[in-house]
């Protein structure tokens, strides 16, 4: 009976002396323990995520992907050598309009209309120049050239339209044409080519 007592007794002491033990261990001390504790967790967390392996994988691909991008001969790096989509016409400004030339080149009367000739639409080229004067060839509606007309005449007063007037006739239907060097009245339609004086080609129109 005696021992079993204390034993008892020494089993409450062990415990109670255990937890008042605890209760006064240093606050700081505790929070350092906890502090450390969590610490390791979060470390072996990031262990467990940021394998040096897994980063270096990540690292190798990412510079592939750069060099891929610097390598592709389709898409240079330099912004000057990127492509660059082109507009349609009807958004293009008046400075980036096409040219175009007559095919075959037309004179005609009065009567015909000017524009870009082609063998399906059969127009007067209104933007005729000589190749041998370089002067860009006058128009004078309802006109004919008077018959004493003569190469000093158009030398000394081209490209002075009132002083060529001089030389003019009226004639309905018909179509007065030249340069400082050639010309020739027009009273239906034809091709230049049919003319063989006259060294004059189409000088290009401007037409979205």
């Amino acid at each position: 009976m005696e021992d079993s007592l204390d034993a008892l007794l020494d089993e409450v002491e062990a415990k109670f002396c255990r937890e008042i033990s605890l209760s006064h261990r240093p606050s700081c001390t505790l929070k350092f323990e906890q502090d450390s504790n969590r610490q390791q967790s979060n470390n072996d967390s990031v262990l467990r995520v940021s394998n040096p392996h897994e980063v270096e994988g990540v690292d190798n691909n990412i510079e592939a992907v750069l060099q891929e991008i610097l390598n592709d001969d389709d898409y240079p790096a330099s912004s000057s050598h990127r492509p660059v989509l082109s507009k349609p016409c009807a958004m293009e400004s008046c400075s980036h309009t096409a040219l175009k030339k007559c095919c075959p080149v037309y004179l005609g009367g009065s009567s015909t209309a000017c524009g870009v000739g082609t063998s399906v639409t059969q127009k007067a080229c209104d933007q005729i120049r000589c190749t041998s004067c370089d002067f860009r060839v006058v128009m004078f509606d309802d006109q004919e050239w008077d018959s004493s007309c003569d190469y000093l005449f158009f030398r000394n007063n081209m490209p002075d339209c009132n002083k060529l007037r001089v030389k003019l006739k009226r004639r309905q239907g018909a179509r007065a044409y030249a340069c400082q060097c050639s010309w020739h009245s027009a009273f239906m339609l034809s091709e230049l080519r049919h003319v063989p004086k006259l060294k004059w080609i189409c000088g290009q129109h401007t037409a979205c």
